[in-house]
């Protein structure tokens, strides 16, 4: 193996809902969900039954042909995000989704510069790199495309770096994760519509992590009540199956050879979608994710060592007063507990849109362990 990953001391081997046993039989309390990508609960029988039907019937065709599944889940998502205005184009990942936003943008617009964020993180292929402020991920490919970072909740320099018609987009986290769980505030938002609307540029919103339920809506940022003109969505989408979707809205017109993927949009990967999707619905997934994400939120902040909790619904930062990496692996060692990290002390808490009350308070009981 090419050996790029800190990789934790485990191996899981089965896992149920918010839980998952390693080799040797031990139980773990999942609350990191492999980066937000299991949405709805592992091995839910639902979306086994559908993934493991389709596979029966045809796993994979290209897009080459017609496929119903492709339709039945975009319909599924415009009805359940309420975002009935967009139209759906089907990649692999979220990297993959940003690069054909971005392309997009440019496509649309004719311009070539990019406004991003700074702490904002969009993936690993060149032009998703190139909008994440890490220079340690930059390869020199990367540095030379057109990106200018500003900070997060900056309306002034949001305002002074659009006053004129250069840029193809803004893309912006519905909730910074890697960036340590910051939320743009409405305000920005609102402002980042308004001054794109005026200039010509395209307002991407990168739902990657914070989309699909987690933070108490089905897209963060509907907490601002804006529209964007891209959404892209991944993770959480197929529940651990490779599926990732650009949301484009109706005023732009699709032109062959704009996209292309060969293995997005195929039989499995919509089958997965379809039934992350039903699950959500049946199981009313984002209503728990805000109401447990508030619950688990208000028990977090009155805990010894703990200096800030931020977020919405399931997506959590909380700040630590040791360093992240030492709680963690002691969390896991001794408290059969995974969590996610960003930034210094920041534990990022991504559990299953399923997990319940008594799941947060075992959480809590098995932190407060280790932080005392």
């Amino acid at each position: 193996m090419f050996d790029v990953y800190n990789l934790l001391d485990i191996e899981p081997v089965k896992a149920e809902k918010a839980y998952f046993w390693d080799r040797d039989g031990n139980k773990y309390l999942d609350f990191y969900g492999g980066h937000a990508v299991i949405s709805i609960g592992h091995s839910h029988p639902h979306y086994v039954e559908l993934v493991t039907g389709q596979l029966n019937r045809i796993g994979f065709y290209s897009n080459a042909v017609k496929n119903h599944l492709q339709e039945e889940l975009e319909w599924k998502l415009r009805e359940l995000s309420g975002c009935t205005d967009y139209n759906l184009f089907l990649c692999n990942s979220g990297a993959e989704a940003n690069e054909n936003a971005l392309k997009l943008s440019s496509f649309v617009t004719g311009r070539s510069k990019i406004l991003a964020m700074h702490a904002a993180f969009h993936g690993r292929t060149s032009g998703a790199v190139a909008i994440t402020d890490n220079p340690t991920i930059q390869a020199p490919w990367s540095r030379g495309h057109q990106v200018t970072f500003i900070d997060l909740n900056d309306v002034e320099a949001l305002k002074r770096e659009l006053s004129g018609e250069e840029y193809a987009a803004v893309i912006v986290e519905g909730i910074q994760g890697v960036g340590g769980i910051r939320i743009p505030t409405g305000e920005f938002l609102r402002a980042a519509r308004e001054v794109c609307d005026q200039t010509g540029t395209l307002l991407i919103l990168d739902e990657i992590q914070s989309g699909y339920g987690r933070s108490g809506k089905f897209f963060a940022y509907q907490h601002a009540g804006i529209e964007p003109d891209v959404i892209t969505v991944a993770k959480g989408m197929g529940n651990g199956f490779p599926v990732a979707g650009v949301l484009i809205c109706e005023s732009i017109k699709a032109e062959k050879g704009m996209l292309g993927t060969t293995f997005g949009g195929n039989h499995l990967a919509c089958a997965a979608g379809i039934a992350v999707l039903d699950v959500i619905k049946d199981e009313q997934l984002v209503e728990n994710a805000d109401r447990v994400g508030g619950y688990l939120m208000e028990r977090l902040k009155v805990l010894n060592g703990v200096i800030e909790v931020r977020g919405k619904g399931l997506m959590v930062g909380v700040d630590i007063d040791i360093p992240h990496s030492i709680f963690r692996r002691r969390l896991l060692a001794n408290q059969h507990v995974i969590t996610g990290n960003s930034g210094k002390n920041t534990l990022r808490l991504l559990p299953p849109l399923c997990v319940t009350r008594e799941e947060v308070d075992e959480f809590v009981a098995r932190f407060k362990q280790v932080m005392n």
